[in-house]
């Protein structure tokens, strides 16, 4: 898997900051190299690399053996979306 780069990690802000936030399916097909995942924000305990007035954006780190949640975007392979209120 690919690390996210700057660019997209900057894009994948914007939408997510927007006021008309994109449907998690819409992500995955504009960075289709990244793993994505949607969840509740209770379901998340780790402090968020993000967070938007819609949901909260954690990186995954998936180069290891084991998937962690990571703070480094050079070692991001995908990104949990957690949301605040009904799910997307």
């Amino acid at each position: 898997m690919m690390a996210i780069s700057d660019v997209e990690l900057t894009e994948i802000e914007k939408l997510l900051g927007a006021e008309a936030t994109p449907a998690l399916s819409e992500l995955r097909a504009k960075f289709s190299h990244l793993s994505w995942t949607r969840c509740d924000v209770s379901d998340v305990i780790e402090t968020p690399f993000r967070s938007f007035t819609t949901c909260d954006v954690h990186l995954l780190d998936g180069a290891d053996h084991c998937v962690t949640v990571t703070d480094d975007p050079a070692r991001a392979t995908g990104v949990i979306v957690a949301f605040r209120g009904n799910l997307r």
